[in-house]
């Protein structure tokens, strides 16, 4: 649970930086990109000094057997999902980012029954729940008329993005799997959780290749450099080492379901960091009721999937 609860603080880094950059005038582009561009050094620098060069070469050469899958799953479960996160970061705070980001389990469940998948009736109640809490906290910016068009340019890119995620991740697993008709990938070597991620970094790539060239974006301010690279650092490296341990160490379905639920504190430490990093205001009473919803609705979808 404390490993689960560290990981859970190092995430919630992405929604307090990205804000921070935000209000600081940083593009989102430069937000987005660049924390894929240390991911790629990060991680393959650690792969080769953990598990050795040899291990490295079949990372890269798995990558040229079927560099086609890599760039479509890469570009959508990576490069899609963490643009409009990014994006969406200009227009709202970022707990309410983090909130309505819980959304990612509910669209799971989605993208899961599109491979067809089936869940019980009840699992769908408790995403009922999610939902109900996520509309109060995005409900709660809205002051004025202004507000309305700040509300939807803040939550259809994190709707979007949280099917857009669990869809590039479910690619891999069908892929790992032979299913779908997709290009039979390394399974033994999808196992290790960074070698997938660094794949999948480099698949994203030719994205945002493509996409500066929509954006326009000036360059990125020096700060702007050290915020993301703490980005890839916090939420990228440590952040995913710490969650992946405590999967781990859970030896039972209830401990492994404790384990996940603790990501539901990426909302409250999220929401801490910008009041004490960023001086933002306490949400109002709706807001503060919106969280409270969405993230038991989030421990109970998530214990039952685990009973």
């Amino acid at each position: 649970m404390i490993f689960g609860l560290a990981a859970g603080m190092f995430f919630s880094a992405t929604f307090i930086l990205n804000r921070a950059m935000s209000l600081e005038g940083g593009h989102w582009y430069w937000s987005a990109a660049l924390r894929y561009a240390y991911l790629v050094a990060l991680l393959g620098a650690g792969i080769s000094a953990v598990k050795g060069l040899a291990y490295f070469r079949r990372v890269l050469a798995e990558l040229s057997r079927h560099w086609i899958f890599w760039i479509m799953s890469g570009s959508v479960g990576f490069g899609g999902f963490y643009a409009l996160i990014c994006f969406a970061a200009g227009h709202s705070p970022g707990w309410v980012v983090a909130t309505t980001w819980q959304m990612t389990i509910i669209a799971s469940l989605f993208v899961l029954r599109l491979f067809g998948r089936t869940f019980s009736r009840r699992i769908w109640l408790y995403c009922a729940v999610v939902f109900i809490g996520v509309v109060l906290v995005n409900i709660s910016q809205v002051d004025t008329k202004d507000d309305i068009l700040s509300l939807l340019l803040g939550a259809i890119p994190v709707l979007v993005a949280a099917v857009l995620y669990p869809l590039g991740n479910q690619l891999v697993w069908e892929a790992k799997h032979g299913r779908a008709g997709l290009p039979k990938v390394d399974a033994d070597l999808l196992n290790n959780a960074f070698a997938k991620v660094f794949l999948l970094s480099v698949g994203s790539m030719p994205f945002w290749v493509v996409l500066f060239f929509f954006t326009a974006a000036a360059s990125p301010s020096p700060g702007q450099y050290i915020n993301v690279a703490l980005v890839a650092l916090f939420s990228g490296v440590i952040a995913t080492s710490l969650f992946l341990s405590a999967r781990n160490m859970a030896d039972n379905a209830s401990k492994l379901a404790a384990v996940d639920a603790t990501q539901a504190s990426e909302v409250l430490f999220a929401l801490a960091g910008e009041i004490l990093i960023l001086q933002a205001s306490l949400p109002n009473l709706i807001g503060l009721c919106g969280m409270l919803v969405a993230c038991m609705g989030l421990v109970a979808l998530v214990r039952h999937e685990h009973d």
